[in-house]
């Protein structure tokens, strides 16, 4: 059954559906604060991959500046997450936010709230390079407020 959902005026690009296994449980019988992270990673590369032409992520013309993970509510094991990611807007030259969401498949209810902030990258060079003008047009398409999501207005 899918979580209940509420009309929105612009849908996130990307879904997938996380199971919690045993060995993400904490000692408090709970999904681990870490265990989002690798969840991020994943929603990470199920939207850029596409973007960029790639199937392989070792070819990837990115690094990760900054990861945090605000924590809602609970999750027992055996419970089936939905995370969602959207790049927010605006946009930077060299860096984009990304943001990522997770809610309850079951009930709806919001866990945890994600972002990471994405700078495109020449591994040739060692410097950060302009995001490319197909890719900054994708992500200015699919770029969604970061405010109703609880983060600050971006500079």
């Amino acid at each position: 059954m899918d979580a209940p959902t509420m009309p929105e005026a612009h849908p996130w690009p990307v879904r997938r559906r996380f199971f919690v296994p045993y060995h993400d449980l904490d000692v408090l019988n709970h999904l681990n604060h870490a265990a989002y992270f690798p969840m991020m990673e994943t929603l990470r590369c199920d939207y850029y991959l596409p973007l960029t032409g790639r199937t392989d992520p070792t070819g990837l013309d990115i690094i990760i500046a900054e990861a945090t993970c605000r924590y809602l509510a609970p999750v027992a094991y055996g419970a089936e997450l939905i995370g969602e990611v959207a790049p927010a807007r605006p946009l930077g030259r060299t860096s984009f936010t990304l943001l990522y969401r997770f809610h309850d498949a079951r009930t709806g209810a919001p866990v945890a709230r994600g972002r990471t902030v994405v700078v495109t990258y020449d591994y040739r060079t060692g410097t950060k390079s302009p995001i490319p003008s197909d890719r900054r047009r994708r992500l200015e398409a699919d770029a969604v407020d970061p405010v109703p999501e609880g983060w600050p207005p971006l500079p």
